[in-house]
C-alpha cells in the first residue's frame, strides 16, 4: 500500500495539493493522510476526490512520535514535529512503513506531500 502524507496551509488549493503530489514524484497512491484537524478541510476532501484516494486522518499525538527525515521549522512550531507530510505518511502505515520520497513542496508553497509504502491496508 502506497500513501501520501500532506501537510498544507489553510489557503492550500487542490492544485497546491496536487503540485506537491506532483513533486514528490509518485502519483498512483491508495490513499492520502494528514493531521486529524486537516483532514476534514474542503479542500482536503476535494483533492482526494479528485485523485480517488481515501482519507486517512492521524491524531496529532501520533505525528509527534515519528522520526522524519526533513526537518520543517513550521511544522516543528505549530505540529512538534520535523515534517507533518512524512509523519502522516509513515503513521498511517504503522511501524513496518517506508518512506519512498521525503517532504516535498508544492510550486505555491502552500502544500508538502511525502510518500511513504508499507503492508497496512
Amino acid at each position: 500500500m502506497i500513501v501520501a502524507g500532506f501537510g498544507f496551509r489553510s489557503s492550500a488549493t487542490v492544485d497546491s495539493l496536487t503540485s506537491a503530489l506532483s513533486e514528490a514524484g509518485i502519483n498512483a497512491v491508495d490513499a492520502i493522510a494528514t493531521a486529524k484537524d486537516k483532514s476534514k478541510a474542503p479542500v482536503f476532501i476535494d483533492f482526494a476526490k479528485t485523485i480517488g484516494a481515501r482519507i486517512v486522518s492521524i491524531d496529532a499525538s501520533a505525528l509527534t512520535h515519528i522520526e522524519t527525515q526533513t526537518q520543517s521549522q513550521a511544522s516543528q512550531t505549530h505540529r512538534d514535529t520535523g515534517s507533518v507530510a512524512e509523519a502522516a505518511a509513515l503513521a498511517a502505515l504503522g511501524k513496518d512503513a517506508k518512506l519512498l520520497a521525503p517532504r516535498s513542496i508544492s510550486n505555491d508553497r502552500m502544500a508538502t506531500c511525502a510518500i511513504a509504502q508499507g503492508p497496512k491496508s
